[in-house]
């Protein structure tokens, strides 16, 4: 399609006359049909609700074809208006745009939804099975006509996924706002998203979905490639022991895809299972898995054979991950780092999938006897527990990823708990047998002392701009070491090598984006850089600054980010909605919140930004005021929960920024607490 046309169709919005029907493409990896959990009077008001997009003469023909939807699919797609032109990160400039900021939105959201990118995109899904960047492809094309139309003083309101409107403004407010999934606290069950999601009402927007800063597996690869390295240090006697570990795990979707990528940068020999042919293929195209085997008598022997040979390796098994996990036991077999990144938050849904049955069989079951599907994935997940526990009991180093595996295992009746009898089915006070990553490695090593995903996305689509910045954040990076406190160069170090390797390592999959992991000083020193480089027209286009949710401050979830709270603030969301609101009058360029993310709805409240580096010099006084804040208040309140490492990083802080005054912990003999009770 030509630019030209290109850009009508995006200030055109929901077209006058309605397009021709779209025919279903089954070689698109489609989301499952969802359960009908909706009477007939809600299927009348979800109808009701969809046609609000659209004229009163398109509605007769309109309400048969949703209702048509909703008894498929189980959802309202509106697959008639999804737009014949390829959605992917084009060149800023090609977006039709009074705003360059939102330009730069209009990138953004256009990754999230790239066939190479998403993993269900015709039902404008990123990744995690559920989570969503619109509802509906109305909500899309009205989003980016707003953002098209849009000044730099006025705000564009999204509500889960819907385009609320433009309001007026002014230059210092956020371009765009959005929440997804903010319930009521007592309407936060995966049940309620089921009837409040078919109802068209609310979306699971995930971490980076919903608030279109997803930059494909890459953004997780950097903090699974720290994670799974610091896991096989743990059982390794020395760096070069460390080489041709053997690390098993689960899911090669969305965020999982990562993982065996992340384990051949990082030197192992891994595993990685896959139920989903279409995922598998996916990543093996993409050269994130190197070899796939269908069949459990010829992928053991290969597996051995790699550990013999200390050989760094990903292959996938296109299979039920517990039938793996069952004959890695019987065969006796060595496993050094054992792990899961199936989307458990969403188990009942297409996150997880019972063993002995094909994947045909499971969605027919998950959409028409969701009962019978839910005692299959429990039976599944208790089988998983036991043979998980058996090769922990034989020197297996396992770590619980963040994705709820543990939480619904226990409530599936595992024996993954160090107390006899959990408090409420596995949440509050539940001690589980395994840490979770966070607990052991990325809290206390990383989010403690302020490091955290940084990215960044050239909107320019142009490699040479990316390659720029990569030797841009080296320099930093490598200045900052030289006088860094010795508790944070193993960080800093780590990053340095990640950094220089990264175009070597060909991680970009959709936008040219680049992460790694930067506490405040890091972050804000490289977009400084940044900024100049583009005032200098060294890049060429506009820079968009942002980060995984899943850092020091955006994200309290218990059972993940703040897994390493003790303090019993872990159940809190104070620090997720004032990161969120922080931001917005810090000069964030757009905001976001959300109720759920990697470890379900109910369980997390996220908030997240983006930032649009234009060269300016009113650009480096924002990033200057938001990055620091947004990194610091992680911090503090991490300090202020007694963490040993963000103690040291907060008092760092306020001796080298003296408007930073932080209320500190005074520590407690525990002499004293003894025998008060």
């Amino acid at each position: 399609m030509e630019l030209q046309q290109f850009q009508q169709h995006i200030l055109q919005g929901i077209p006058n006359e309605l397009p021709q029907i779209k025919v279903y493409e089954p070689t698109i990896n489609h989301a499952p049909k969802r359960k009908e959990i909706l009477n007939s009077e809600e299927k009348k008001l979800a109808i009701q609700n969809a046609l609000r997009y659209f004229d009163a003469k398109h509605h007769a023909v309109l309400a048969k074809e949703f209702a048509e939807e909703l008894k498929t699919y189980g959802r309202i797609y509106m697959y008639r208006f999804r737009p014949d032109y390829k959605i992917y990160a084009r060149p800023i400039m090609d977006y039709p745009h009074q705003s360059i900021q939102a330009a730069a939105i209009m990138h953004m959201l256009s990754n999230n939804l790239d066939y190479a990118v998403a993993q269900h995109p015709h039902e404008l899904i990123t990744y995690g099975g559920n989570g969503a960047v619109f509802q509906n492809w109305a909500q899309y094309l009205l989003t980016m006509q707003y953002l098209a139309t849009m000044t730099d003083e006025q705000t564009l309101v999204l509500y889960s996924g819907h385009p609320m409107g433009l309001f007026p403004s002014h230059k210092d407010a956020p371009r765009v706002v959005v929440t997804n999934g903010m319930m009521i606290p007592n309407y936060s069950k995966p049940d309620d998203w089921e009837k409040f999601n078919a109802l068209g009402v609310t979306q699971y927007g995930q971490m980076t979905a919903g608030s279109f800063m997803y930059i494909g597996p890459q953004g997780i690869v950097h903090g699974t490639c720290i994670t799974v390295m610091n896991a096989a240090r743990k059982v390794s006697k020395s760096e070069e022991d460390r080489i041709g570990k053997l690390f098993v795990t689960c899911g090669l979707g969305g965020m999982s895809g990562a993982q065996p990528k992340a384990a051949k940068i990082a030197g192992l020999v891994s595993i990685t299972a896959e139920i989903n042919p279409k995922a598998v293929h996916t990543r093996h195209s993409q050269g994130w898995v190197d070899e796939v085997y269908d069949n459990l008598d010829a992928l053991i022997p290969r597996v051995k054979e790699a550990q013999a040979k200390k050989e760094a390796v990903s292959i996938a098994y296109q299979g039920n991950v517990v039938d793996l996990w069952e004959r890695i036991v019987k065969e006796g077999m060595k496993v050094d780092v054992g792990s899961d990144q199936t989307s458990l938050h969403n188990p009942w849904a297409g996150g997880y999938y019972p063993a002995g049955l094909s994947l045909e069989q499971s969605n027919d079951m998950m959409a028409n006897n969701p009962t019978q599907f839910k005692e299959e994935v429990q039976k599944t997940l208790v089988r998983h527990a036991n043979a998980v526990n058996t090769l922990t009991s034989q020197g297996m180093y396992f770590f619980d990823y963040g994705n709820a595996f543990l939480l619904e295992a226990g409530r599936a009746g595992a024996d993954i708990y160090k107390t006899e009898k959990p408090i409420k089915g596995g949440h509050v006070g539940a001690t589980f047998r395994y840490n979770s990553y966070v607990q052991d490695i990325l809290g206390p090593m990383c989010f403690d002392y302020g490091f955290g995903p940084f990215r960044w996305v050239c909107t320019s689509a142009n490699e040479n701009d990316l390659r720029k910045t990569d030797e841009i954040a080296l320099k930093v990076l490598e200045e900052i070491y030289k006088t860094a406190p010795q508790e944070i160069k193993p960080q800093l170090q780590d990053n340095i090598v990640w950094i220089r390797d990264a175009m070597k390592n060909n991680l970009v999959v959709g936008s040219q984006a680049r992460i790694l992991y930067a506490d405040s000083e890091g972050r804000v020193k490289i977009a400084e850089a940044i900024n100049k480089a583009i005032a200098a027209k060294e890049i060429s286009s506009p820079v968009v600054l942002g980060r995984d949710h899943h850092d020091v401050s955006g994200t309290d979830s218990p059972y993940r980010e703040t897994s390493n709270i003790y303090d019993g603030s872990k159940y809190t969301a104070d620090m997720a909605v004032q990161n969120f609101v922080g931001d917005a009058f810090r000069g964030a360029t757009w905001i976001s919140l959300h109720n759920g993310g990697g470890v379900g709805w109910g369980e997390v409240i996220n908030g997240g930004f983006g930032m649009v580096l234009d060269g300016s010099a009113d650009c480096d006084r924002r990033l200057k005021s938001m990055l620091f804040w947004d990194v610091n208040n992680g911090i503090a309140r991490r300090a202020w929960a007694r963490n040993k490492e963000a103690n040291f990083a907060i008092k760092r802080e306020m001796e080298r920024t003296p408007n930073l005054k932080v209320t500190i912990a005074n520590l407690v003999d525990e002499t004293i607490l003894n025998n008060l009770f």
